[in-house]
């Protein structure tokens, strides 16, 4: 009996493979057109999605050591070209309106909404830009935003004396809710904590695969979506209820001036989500980050920390951060760049075809994904001298941030808009955390660099006064 039913189990598991190996070489088949680029699809549906995600920078390098810097694949839902080659890169940043569009994957889509900044061309997207650089324009940073952010790290950053904190919780914690304090200055609000919690669940779900089916983290993120939809909705509405004109970026969201292009709800809300998640990712992984390096690079903490009590020795406890004090922390720049390269922060941007397009020799089809891969770039050392080492010296020369192959914020059209609020955000934190404390690391917590960069358990310190 035993022999017979080790049999059978050996004949299952010989048609499950062959079953396997049939539907591995029908994708293949499947996406073997001529022109395209050479590289391998995975399975029907996932694609590689799984080894994508899971190995991250090793099988981007394995992908191109096999075939070459252009090659395709099928990841996140999507047939996919990947591009590793810093001039064909910049190339396709450069040229949107020759059919390069952006082509962020369904759950990006699905979960940021449809009307965010990110998916839109053309002449929306030049409204809505626009929009936008008026709620971050050097003006609103220095009159109405720096404020607003330099009274709340005072506050975020009270009561830390002598305790084990996991930087990581409270750098996402000081992200999310310094946004929302610039937003519609709701960061103290019963709704602050609940909205929190469901946009936690958002982000998470940015990345993955769209199956939605009961415990993905893609089924979880579009509830939280509606549920961060609906808080967002009542607060339009109650703003607009109130008819009081407030300056802040709701307040100018919603402005009805006929001289421009006037925002539907819809539409308010999603800028309200892509403003809110690409901060918070930037901005609170940026800062996890540069007191992770701070703290390993004792002589760089040194020079920073002189910089920043300089600039305290000018001013009296209760005197805010203001935007000339911003512009003299020049090193402190230069860390955030820094810690943006070494770390990684975004690995790359996504472009769609319009229409079947040729690419470097190549038939790219019409709705493929590009895989405008940038990670690799940050590590050249044909454009950084030993790159793989944390050295913020570098960025002191200012031309280096405007070399071609500069693409930490973007590039192209499609630059962030928000590059400089954020280094704002970031270095005004970095300001009260450096001459307020000292710290050190407790428990040697693993940090994980793909697909975002991440501390799994946290990321513990013990913070004592400086």
């Amino acid at each position: 009996m035993a022999v017979v039913c080790m049999v059978v189990l050996g004949g299952l598991v010989l048609m499950m493979l062959c079953i396997c190996s049939a539907l591995l070489r029908w994708n293949e088949v499947k996406y073997r057109k001529k022109g395209l680029p050479p590289g391998t699809m995975g399975w029907p549906v996932f694609g590689e999605t799984t080894e994508f995600l899971k190995q991250g920078p090793n099988f981007m390098k394995t992908q191109r050591a096999r075939h070459g810097s252009f090659f395709k694949t099928h990841i996140l839902g999507c047939p996919t070209v990947v591009s590793m080659d810093p001039d064909l890169n910049r190339y396709i940043l450069m040229n949107e309106s020759k059919g390069l569009v952006p082509g962020y994957p369904k759950s990006m889509l699905d979960i940021l909404g449809k009307c965010n900044i990110a998916a839109v061309h053309g002449s929306t997207h030049k409204h809505m830009r626009g929009a936008l650089l008026a709620l971050i324009s050097p003006t609103m940073i220095r009159d109405q935003l720096l404020p607003k952010i330099d009274d709340f790290m005072r506050t975020h950053l009270t009561s830390w004396d002598n305790k084990i904190i996991n930087i990581q919780d409270k750098t996402k914690e000081m992200a999310l809710l310094s946004s929302l304090k610039q937003i519609a200055g709701i960061e103290s609000m019963p709704i602050s904590q609940e909205f929190m919690t469901e946009f936690f669940k958002l982000v998470l779900g940015t990345l993955s695969l769209p199956i939605d089916l009961p415990g993905t983290n893609y089924r979880r993120a579009l509830q939280a979506r509606k549920n961060v939809v609906n808080m967002l909705r009542q607060l339009v509405e109650e703003r607009r209820g109130s008819k009081e004109s407030i300056p802040d970026m709701l307040g100018l969201l919603m402005k009805d001036d006929d001289n421009n292009y006037k925002l539907t709800d819809e539409e308010i809300i999603d800028q309200i989500i892509t403003l809110l998640y690409s901060g918070y990712e930037t901005v609170s992984t940026t800062s996890m980050m540069a007191i992770k390096y701070l703290h390993d690079h004792p002589a760089v903490l040194q020079e920073l920390r002189k910089e920043h009590l300089r600039i305290r020795e000018k001013k009296r406890p209760e005197d805010p951060i203001d935007l000339n004090d911003l512009k003299s922390m020049k090193f402190t720049r230069a860390v955030i760049f820094e810690t943006s390269r070494l770390a990684t922060i975004v690995n790359g941007v996504l472009r769609k075809t319009t229409h079947d397009m040729e690419i470097n020799g190549f038939v790219i089809p019409k709705g493929w994904r590009i895989y405008v891969y940038t990670r690799e770039i940050n590590y050249d050392p044909f454009l950084y001298q030993d790159p793989l080492a944390f050295k913020p010296l570098r960025w002191m020369d200012k031309s280096l941030e405007y070399k071609k192959y500069f693409f930490l914020f973007g590039g192209g059209t499609r630059q962030c808009p928000g590059k400089e609020l954020g280094i704002a955000e970031i270095s005004t934190f970095i300001h009260y955390f450096v001459t307020q404390y000292r710290w050190e690391e407790v428990g040697g917590d693993k940090l994980m660099r793909f697909p975002r960069v991440e501390a799994p358990n946290g990321l513990h310190i013990r913070v004592s006064a400086y």
